[in-house]
């Protein structure tokens, strides 16, 4: 019997190997076959795209946005919505037909050739060519490379996104996921190319990471510590999760004077360290915990929930009424709000719902933890950074974070964090944060413990601070009194940890458990080249990366 779908992109694929009934994250098999046929098309479009990029054209940046905007779509826990999906792959229809007419007559395979069929069902019938395992006898490297290289650019569309959204963009990346999705195709590509493809795709993860920095500290400033509020506060609230700041700013300038309490959630508690969003005083705190909590937390609350990007759940029936999506989020009977022409939303409609809702009726006592040390701000103490380290005051770094996910296992970043030594300092980033974040840590050297990063694009700050550090001590990261370890559960995090390898990072623990999507002579090349470990027990991996010494 063939399976009703397959997918493995994420960390809670079922029995870590394939969800092949309904999806884990909640996606139906109607969605996995629409999105498998949705990638298949945009897979076509680029290898129209090629030749015409290495003819030096630049693809029109309505197709980029297009191409971008259906990778991120794809993401886990992004959209649910079949009608969105079903209008995409028309639209992307069209373009493969525009692009089909541009590009140089040549053979170019199916994904290309293929014509969409015109109704919904004919559409699902169809899909199944577009399924990961449709080619039996494909050799499972180039499978697993494949993969990767998908999964990857879907974490730079969704970084991709954001900096667009605010106005920036990378030629470069642009064109990457053109070229990176026609090596998916190319079967004349050797394992060793498509290795080179993936670290090509890592830089990208880099370049992208960059250009949302540039777009995030621009407009909004370089973050800085500020403390916040995470307990709740007495009035009508609207809580913006997800990680776009622009739609977070329009929100607030929307509600400035309405009485209305906004806070973030999840990935948007970074927010509270740009000074251009923290000005706005009716942003009172944040919300809640990580992604996968929101169904209890959201249940039954007297307030609005705005979903900017990843992570929706299925929202239950007590909070139905009361979430809304935007941009690429959405499922199906949830209300959404779409951009207009000129860039901007009108986000009346959840601001009249807030209100009507009344909110919280007390506020609790006030309950704070510190955000905002990104790279600007953690190497303005640079050099009291590199003085302790000399001095033996601060021993070692741990850069812990990533995904936060539900699967039994996670538990091991907490206690993790909870045993790292007191003369060491954690950085930390993504949601995997909220396992640790509220605990208190003290300081050392006059430093907090616990540095909050930021979002898990901020995976950039990072290795800028790991960067100057190197050279504050003239030698190279790897040779750094630090340790990565790195929690996973969407393709951002494959993104992440691709543009970790490109730089040439090594010795890094990943967990909580290894893709399933890397195939094992894929996975050795990967502990061969930068001894990628899968993590053990806190214990034992906190004794081995304290036994490093600074050379």
């Amino acid at each position: 019997m063939e399976n009703a779908m397959f997918c493995y992109q994420c960390e809670q694929t079922f029995g870590g190997k394939g969800c092949t009934k309904s999806g884990v994250c909640g996606k139906t098999p109607e969605i996995a076959n629409l999105q498998d046929l949705l990638i298949y098309q945009i897979k076509g479009i680029s290898c129209y795209a090629k030749p015409l990029i290495e003819q030096g054209k630049i693809i029109d940046k309505e197709i980029v946005k297009f191409v971008e905007n259906g990778l991120f779509t794809t993401l886990t826990n992004v959209n649910f919505d079949a009608e969105v999906h079903v209008r995409l792959l028309k639209e992307s229809q069209k373009i493969k037909e525009a692009m089909r007419d541009e590009a140089p007559e040549g053979k170019y395979p199916d994904q290309a050739t293929y014509n969409l069929s015109d109704t919904k069902e004919e559409m699902l019938r169809d899909s199944v060519k577009a399924g990961i395992m449709y080619d039996k006898d494909l050799d499972e490297d180039v499978r697993s490379l494949r993969s990767t290289i998908l999964y990857g650019l879907k974490g730079v569309s969704a970084y991709g996104h954001q900096a667009r959204f605010i106005g920036y963009n990378s030629q470069q990346v642009d064109n990457i996921y053109f070229l990176g999705l026609e090596a998916t195709t190319n079967d004349n590509l050797t394992v060793e190319e498509l290795i080179r493809m993936t670290m090509r795709v890592g830089d990208m993860s880099v370049e992208v990471m960059k250009t949302l920095d540039d777009a995030n500290t621009t407009r909004y400033s370089n973050p800085s510590p500020h403390k916040v509020n995470v307990n709740i506060v007495k009035g009508p609230f609207i809580i913006v999760s997800g990680h776009d700041l622009r739609d977070l700013e329009m929100l607030l300038e929307q509600t400035e004077g309405k009485g209305i309490n906004i806070y973030t959630h999840g990935e948007m508690l970074p927010s509270h360290g740009y000074k251009e969003l923290k000005k706005y005083k009716h942003l009172v705190g944040n919300y809640g915990s990580a992604w996968q909590n929101q169904q209890k937390e959201f249940d039954g609350i007297p307030g609005c929930i705005l979903m900017t990007t990843n992570c929706l759940m299925r929202p239950r029936e007590t909070y139905k009424d009361r979430i809304f999506s935007t941009s690429v989020v959405g499922w199906d009977g949830i209300k959404h709000i779409d951009m207009k022409e000129d860039g901007t939303k009108d986000f009346s409609e959840i601001i009249n719902k807030a209100l009507e809702l009344g909110g919280f009726k007390e506020s609790e006592e006030e309950k704070q933890i510190l955000v905002g040390f990104g790279h600007h701000a953690t190497l303005s103490h640079a050099e009291t950074i590199v003085n302790a380290v000399k001095e033996g005051k601060i021993r070692h770094f741990f850069l812990i974070g990533g995904c936060d996910g539900a699967r039994p296992g996670r538990n091991y970043y907490t206690e993790f964090a909870k045993m790292v030594p007191e003369d060491c300092v954690i950085l930390t980033l993504a949601c995997g944060k909220y396992r640790f974040n509220k605990l208190d840590f003290g300081t050392v050297a006059g430093l907090p413990r616990l540095l909050d990063v930021g979002q898990c694009n901020d995976a950039y700050s990072a290795v800028k601070i790991a960067t100057a550090l190197a050279d504050a001590f003239d030698t190279s990261v790897n040779s750094l009194p630090l340790t990565i370890v790195l929690s996973w559960y969407e393709q951002k995090a494959v993104a992440d940890l691709l543009a970790l390898l490109s730089l040439g990072i090594k010795g890094m623990y990943l967990g909580p458990s290894l893709p399933a999507f890397i195939s094992p002579n894929v996975l050795q090349y990967l502990v061969d080249t930068f001894n990628i470990k899968p993590i053990s027990t806190p214990e034992d991996d906190l004794h081995t990366s304290l036994k490093q010494a600074m050379c």
